[in-house]
């Protein structure tokens, strides 16, 4: 562990300069037992892709807070203002990411507002999700697999709208291997076997073209890679390829200084190979729709297999390796940074929209958006907007503004008047025709639209412009479908099943529900059976003779507001135990719910429904608490874990056990009387042979 520690420490101060109160606190963060595997891996993306010494030290004080809490609160103040900042991000969205559906969906929507903030904090949550799914092996537990299903809808393709190339290829290829063993083997296997030839001929064909770049007197840069197998594998799936038929499973890149040159390479390297028809790709003069620039052609070498050249300038490089951060990593003059912004405006849109949206459609709109193709279309203004293929001028329009949307009547493209529901071309110059007597947007318009946010507008129209219509029409639609189905407000309308119908929805009464349904929004069928199943799972747990919710006193030990007679429970994110500083929340319905004063989903709470908390000591009582435990992997682990926790009276409720390959991973849930108990029974833990490193864990 020192050995491990000692080699991070001098990784991280190679590549950063460091004040001395800096390394004070980066020896105070090592001296920690943290898990310097993956905290190692993490910096190391960190420093290949050049994020700054701010970034790479926000994350380590995260590190040692999720260890020592209050400690690493106190050391984070001793942070810049910057990195402070960067420090609450990385608590605000989690660092797990085998959550509950409900989680997952929320971790995602707090990553996609911390994206508008800092670019940097999201790019390093990847940097974990690539390190833990690169230790799974299968056979995968169903947790496993959903994580790895999460990683394939959502971290690949966000990586790649992010322009991160070589993390979107590292994140599939590992997708690729839990999810398609034998294929993934087969295809590695047989690149494998020619990687003798196929490295000869990459440094012939090098040596060649660097000959070029020597005669031309050009100073330039040769990569060459071969192709990643998620890619292989894609194009054997997507395309119907057979192996023989992918033409850049070898590639080169050349790097120069100008287009000028680039032109020029192109036209020499042909002079020495043949290149084959149809393979030659000027992505320079017409960029793809994401801004990616190239040249591209596929030339025949000595060994009569295919090899693909790619050759660009170093600022398209700069892009094509990292992306929308490139702007911001080399910060480039305004007219970058305008760029810059007009690649982040879909990620400010997704976050507008979140806020409108149920999680089951956030979740949805997004995995449709992530794979859309991209297309980039003009104001008469020279104002370039980006939009996912398939949208017409009505997304156009509210892509501009909400009132812009709503006065539409039409508009011109190239100059030619069109309708608002005709769909849009990559190139295209548009201009919106508005009527100030319009009377808004039509409940067709949904049909027609492709983006969230325009989807999103119109319904907020009919929402708010039309509420006092659409709650009478909601009410009598969901009335009608309720009398059909032989149901009654009184007993769909209570407060438990409210509360849950609420949630779903996100909403806060029922005058909104209403309105949804009036608007549209949400279908008066849909809501009722939602209402039924929240009433057959109330009627399975009901007494038999009536219909009412008896609520005992407050037994837990806790005075809330003073007062102990009030119906508590404890907030399973955080579990607090008796020792925990605690508060409460007054949930609709159910009580008070008890969290840890530093539990991180108080933020996402009304602070109005907050309430002072207190233990009011009890014999016998008892808590359940989660310890993490981490050990080098050796036999009878499990043994000497269990007999110790046993020996030491406490009772054991739960037992997860894991092997990664070198370690052993191990999640026990105990019932423990007080957070001196819990603390105890882990120092006791941290004392045995093998540990590396254990913990208090919300889950």
């Amino acid at each position: 562990m020192k050995e491990m520690s000692l080699s991070l420490k001098n990784k991280i101060l190679q590549s950063f300069i460091f004040s001395e109160e800096e390394k004070s606190i980066l020896d105070e963060i090592l001296s920690c037992e943290l898990n310097y595997s993956r905290i190692g891996k993490i910096v190391s993306l960190i420093i290949d892709m050049k994020l700054d010494k701010s970034s790479c030290l926000a994350f380590l004080v995260y590190q040692y807070y999720k260890v020592k809490n209050n400690e690493g609160e106190e050391l984070s103040k001793k942070l810049s203002p910057e990195e402070q900042e960067m420090f609450m991000d990385f608590k605000t969205i989690k660092d797990i990411n085998r959550l509950t559906k409900s989680e997952e969906i929320e971790d995602i929507k707090r990553m996609f507002i911390v994206m508008s903030r800092d670019l940097r904090i999201v790019i390093i949550k990847l940097f974990g999700i690539y390190y833990d799914i690169s230790i799974l092996n299968n056979p995968l537990t169903e947790e496993q697999k959903l994580f790895v299903k999460q990683v394939k809808d959502i971290h690949v393709p966000l990586s790649e709208r992010l322009g991160l190339d070589k993390l979107k290829q590292n994140l599939y290829d590992n997708v690729i291997r839990l999810e398609h063993p034998e294929e993934y083997t087969r295809l590695k296997r047989t690149i494998e076997s020619e990687q003798e030839e196929n490295s000869k001929q990459l440094e012939l064909t090098k040596s060649k073209i660097q000959k070029i770049l020597d005669e031309m007197n050009i100073k330039g840069e040769i990569l060459s890679r071969i192709k990643h197998i998620s890619s292989i594998f894609n194009k054997l799936h997507n395309k119907n390829l057979t192996l023989d038929q992918i033409y850049d499973i070898l590639a080169m890149r050349v790097i120069v200084n100008s287009i000028e040159e680039c032109y020029a390479v192109l036209g020499r390297i042909h002079g020495i190979y043949k290149p084959m028809i149809g393979r030659v790709k000027d992505y320079i003069a017409n960029p793809k729709p994401n801004g990616y620039q190239s040249l591209h052609t596929t030339i025949i070498v000595e060994n009569q297999h295919p090899l693909e050249v790619q050759i660009r300038t170093v600022e398209m490089n700069r892009e094509a390796e990292y992306g929308v951060y490139s702007h911001w990593l080399y910060k480039e003059k305004k007219s970058k940074q305008d760029a810059f912004d007009q690649k982040m405006t879909w990620f400010r849109q997704t976050i507008d929209n979140a806020k409108n949206m149920s999680n089951e459609d956030f979740i949805e709109t997004l995995k449709s958006d992530l794979y859309e193709g991209l297309l980039l279309v003009q104001t008469p203004m020279g104002k370039v907007l980006e939009f996912p293929a398939g949208s017409t001028i009505i997304d156009f329009a509210y892509a501009i503004h909400s009132d812009i949307g709503n006065r539409c009547v039409g508009a011109k493209i190239n100059g030619q008047l069109k309708p608002f529901t005709t769909t849009l071309h990559n190139g295209d110059i548009v201009e919106i025709i508005t009527n100030p007597h319009s009377k808004g947007p039509s409940r067709d318009w949904l049909k027609f639209v492709k983006t969230a946010s325009a989807r999103s507008k119109i319904k907020a129209f009919f929402k708010n412009e039309l509420k006092d219509e659409n709650v009478k029409l909601g009410k009598s639609m969901f009335t009608q479908a309720m009398i059909d189905r032989g149901f009654s407000s009184a007993q769909l309308f209570t407060t438990e099943i409210l509360e849950q119908i609420f949630k779903k929805y996100n909403l806060e009464s029922l005058e909104e529900l209403f309105a949804s349904i009036g608007s549209g929004s949400l279908t008066a069928a849909q809501v009722l059976s939602r209402f039924i199943t929240f009433y057959n799972n109330e009627n399975k747990q009901l007494p038999k003779l009536d219909n009412v919710v008896h609520l005992k006193r407050n037994k837990e030990g806790v005075l809330v507001d003073g007062d102990s007679g009030m119906m508590v429970r404890f907030a399973r994110c955080c579990s607090p135990i008796e020792g925990d500083d605690i508060i409460g929340y007054i949930s609709r319905g159910r009580g008070v719910t008890i969290h840890r004063t530093n539990c991180p989903n108080l933020a996402y709470l009304e602070k109005e429904r907050l309430i002072d908390a207190q233990w009011q000591l009890k014999e016998n009582a008892s808590f359940t608490a989660n310890i993490k435990v981490v050990a080098v992997k050796s036999d009878n682990n499990i043994g000497r874990l269990t007999n110790l926790i046993t020996g030491l009276k406490i009772n054991i409720r739960g037992f997860d056990a894991k092997d990664t390959g070198d370690n052993f991973l191990c999640t026990l849930v105990v019932d423990v009387k007080n957070k001196a108990e819990l603390e105890s029974a882990i120092n006791a833990i941290r004392n045995m042979k093998n540990v590396t490193n254990v913990y208090r864990s919300e889950r």
